[in-house]
C-alpha cells in the first residue's frame, strides 16, 4: 500500500511539473543572458511597446535552422518587433548558425542573440523541443508558443495583427 501511494504521489507530482508550460496571458520571466560583446542582457532590458518573438535554438538542430531560414528570408516583416534568439550553444556555433542560416538578421538593430551560460531558459521558459518560439505582446505578456516549426507562418500572421 505504501508503495501505491508513493507511485501515485510520484506521477502526480511529474505530471505538475510537466504541466508548468507558458500560457497566453503569462508574463514574460524575468532572466539573465549574456551578449557576444561581453555583458549581461535582461529580459527587462526587452523594450516594451512592440510585440517580441522570442526563439530558443540548437546551432545542430535541423529543425532550428530551417526556422531561422525561414526567419531570415522573410527578415523585413520583422523591422517592427523585438526579435531575440537564445541558445546555450558555445560562441563559434553560434556564429556559424547565424551566417549560414539567419544571415540577414545578424545586421538588424532589432535583432538580440543571445547565449544561456547559466542554463537558466529551460526551467523559467518549460520549451518542449528545439526550437521554441513565444510570441510577447506589447505588455510583455504571451500571445502564442509553439515549438513545431511547421507553426512560423502562424507567427508572421499573429506578429501582423
Amino acid at each position: 500500500m505504501k508503495l501505491f501511494l508513493a507511485a501515485l504521489f510520484i506521477a502526480g507530482f511529474s505530471s505538475f511539473a510537466y504541466s508548468q508550460e507558458l500560457t497566453p496571458g503569462t508574463e514574460m520571466p524575468k532572466a539573465v543572458f549574456y551578449k557576444k560583446a561581453g555583458g549581461t542582457f535582461s529580459t527587462d532590458q526587452i523594450a516594451k511597446g512592440k510585440k517580441t518573438l522570442l526563439m530558443f535554438f540548437d546551432a545542430t538542430c535541423g529543425h532550428c535552422q530551417k526556422t531561422a531560414a525561414a526567419m531570415s528570408k522573410r527578415n523585413k516583416e520583422f523591422t517592427d518587433i523585438n526579435l531575440v534568439l537564445v541558445t546555450q550553444d558555445e560562441q563559434r556555433s553560434i556564429d556559424y548558425f547565424m551566417t549560414n542560416y539567419g544571415k540577414s538578421l545578424l545586421s538588424m538593430k532589432n535583432v538580440t542573440i543571445l547565449q544561456d551560460k547559466d542554463h537558466v531558459f529551460i526551467p523559467l521558459f518549460h520549451p518542449k523541443q528545439y526550437p521554441s518560439l513565444y510570441l510577447f505582446g506589447p505588455d510583455k505578456k504571451l500571445i502564442y508558443y509553439s515549438s513545431n516549426d511547421n507553426d512560423v507562418p502562424k507567427f508572421f500572421k499573429l506578429i501582423k495583427l
